[in-house]
C-alpha cells in the first residue's frame, strides 16, 4: 500500500467532507489521486473517506481547522509522517454569514478573514513548501463570484474575503511559478449545497436564478470538474487565473 501511495499524487481538500469539497474529492479520486478529506468535522471526514474507499478509491480522513495555525501545522505534520509529500492543495473550507453592512459584527468579520483568507494562506504556504522540493504542484482556491461583484446585500464578510482570496491566488502564482507550481482560483456562482439551502431564501434564490442566463443554480459536480482540470497535467501552463463557473452570471448585464 505504501508503494502504491508513493506512485499516487497526494491531494488535500479542506472542507472535503460535504458539498463542493466532497464532489472535488470524488473527482480527484476518480482521476487516480490519493485524496485527504480535510475537515473540521472528524466524523464526517471519516465517513466521506470510508465511502470513497468502499467504492474502490484511495482516501484518508484528516482533521483540520483552517482557522487555527496550530491545527494546520499539525495536519501537515501528519501528511509528512504518513505520505511524505503533498502534491495538490484545494482550499475549499469556508464560512458565509450574512448581515447588513452597517451592522456587520466585528467578530463575524474577523471569522471570515481567519477562515476564508488566512486559512487559505496557511494551507497554501504549507503545501507549497512541500511542492517546491519536487518542483511540481497545484494550488486551487475556491473563491466566489461574490468576490468579483457584489451579490445582493449582507455579504460584507464573505464577498470581501473571497476578493482577498483572488488577490492572494495571483500573488501565489507569480511567486511559485519558477518551482513548477500553479495557483488558480475557481469562482462558483450559486451552487446547490447544504450551505446555500440555509443561506438563500426562496426570494433570493429566485432573484439569483433570474439573473443567470442559464436560469439555474450550478451543481457541485460542475465545480469539481473545473477543479479537476486545474489539478491535471493538462493545466501546466495555466496559473494566476480565476475561472467563474456561474452559468453566465458575470457576463450578464441588465435583464
Amino acid at each position: 500500500m505504501a508503494q502504491q501511495q508513493e506512485q499516487q499524487r497526494i491531494a488535500l481538500i479542506t472542507g472535503g467532507a460535504k458539498g463542493i469539497g466532497a464532489a472535488i474529492a470524488d473527482q480527484l479520486a476518480r482521476g487516480g489521486m490519493h485524496v485527504l478529506i480535510g475537515d473540521i468535522d472528524e466524523v464526517q471526514a471519516h465517513a466521506k473517506s470510508e465511502e470513497l474507499v468502499q467504492n474502490g478509491f484511495s482516501a484518508a480522513p484528516l482533521q483540520i481547522d483552517v482557522g487555527k495555525a496550530a491545527s494546520v501545522a499539525a495536519a501537515f505534520d501528519i501528511i509528512d509522517e504518513k505520505w511524505e509529500r503533498c502534491d495538490v492543495v484545494i482550499n475549499n473550507a469556508g464560512i458565509a454569514k450574512t448581515c447588513s453592512f452597517v451592522d456587520f459584527p466585528l467578530d463575524s468579520w474577523q471569522a471570515h478573514l481567519d477562515i476564508n483568507v488566512t486559512g487559505v494562506l496557511l494551507c497554501a504556504q504549507a503545501g507549497a513548501r512541500r511542492m517546491m522540493k519536487q518542483r511540481w504542484g497545484r494550488i486551487i482556491n475556491i473563491a466566489s463570484v461574490a468576490g468579483m461583484r457584489a451579490v445582493g446585500v449582507g455579504r460584507t464578510g464573505y464577498g470581501t474575503s473571497k476578493a482577498a482570496v483572488i488577490g492572494l491566488t495571483r500573488q501565489m502564482a507569480v511567486e511559485l511559478a519558477e518551482y513548477g507550481i500553479t495557483a488558480n482560483a475557481v469562482a462558483p456562482g450559486p451552487v446547490d449545497t447544504p450551505m446555500t439551502r440555509v443561506l438563500h431564501t426562496p426570494e433570493f434564490r429566485q432573484a439569483y436564478t433570474d439573473a443567470i442566463p442559464m436560469h439555474r443554480y450550478g451543481t457541485v459536480k460542475e465545480i469539481a470538474a473545473t477543479v479537476g482540470y486545474l489539478a491535471s497535467d493538462g493545466a501546466a501552463y495555466v496559473t494566476g487565473i480565476v475561472i467563474p463557473v456561474d452559468g453566465g452570471f458575470l457576463a450578464s448585464g441588465a435583464n
